[in-house]
């Protein structure tokens, strides 16, 4: 029906908004985010808003409270490296699948999106992230899986406020080229086990240094 149509099409714009917001840490962690505000912001009712929070609540991005508020997770140190943890499992198994779908086609579309990344590496953060978030999607989306997709984009969103933390942080410019080179060779070499190993101790080695800059944000307690 025309209304039910309508209500799912107000119900993704308002789930992409805000999951866009969160990205690009427009949302600070443990900010408590106002259904009525978010509405008036996209042009869309409040239902559809509060369906796409309880949707974002269900990817953990944000946790709804038992008075009906809403804010924004954030994240304690122990659940940064818990998120690099599953996200090294979760990418592990992304690449084994991606592997035989890996060519020269593929293997010159990661050498230009690496070569974007280092290049935006000298520039904003924003940029970096967002290219480096891109080199990663396109191995993940070579594995085919689209729950595994969605799983491990939920996992970027959360830690990616941390990450431009991180990245405003450190001395410019930054490099990752070898890191994300080894990758690449090892997509090269056929070699299932070896390319694993290489994403699953990339990601696992990327969160010492955001613990490092970062301040995660403890869990919020009470009600407001």
């Amino acid at each position: 029906m025309p209304f039910t149509t309508q209500a799912a099409t107000a119900e993704e714009e308002a789930y992409r908004h805000i999951q866009n917001k969160l990205r690009m840490g427009h949302y600070p962690p443990n900010s408590r985010l106002i259904a009525d505000d978010i509405a008036t912001q996209i042009g869309v009712s409040r239902m559809p808003v509060r369906e796409a929070l309880r949707r974002l609540a269900g990817d953990g991005l944000v946790i709804l409270r038992s008075n009906r508020s809403c804010i924004v997770a954030g994240l304690t140190l122990d659940e940064l490296y818990e998120n690099f943890e599953i996200r090294s499992v979760l990418e592990g198994l992304a690449v084994r699948l991606a592997m035989p779908h890996i060519d020269q086609d593929v293997i010159a579309e990661l050498e230009f999106l690496l070569d974007r990344m280092e290049f935006a590496g000298s520039k904003s953060g924003t940029d970096w992230v967002v290219r480096h978030q891109e080199f990663h999607n396109y191995i993940v989306r070579l594995s085919g899986r689209p729950k595994l997709i969605r799983q491990i984009a939920a996992q970027h969103i959360i830690i990616e406020p941390y990450m431009r933390i991180w990245f405003d942080s450190i001395e410019k410019p930054i490099s990752s080229r070898q890191e994300h080179q080894e990758l690449i060779n090892a997509f090269k070499s056929g070699d299932i086990n070896l390319a694993e190993n290489v994403i699953k101790e990339h990601i696992l080695e990327t969160a010492p240094l955001l613990a490092e800059y970062a301040t995660p944000n403890p869990r919020p307690t009470g009600v407001d």
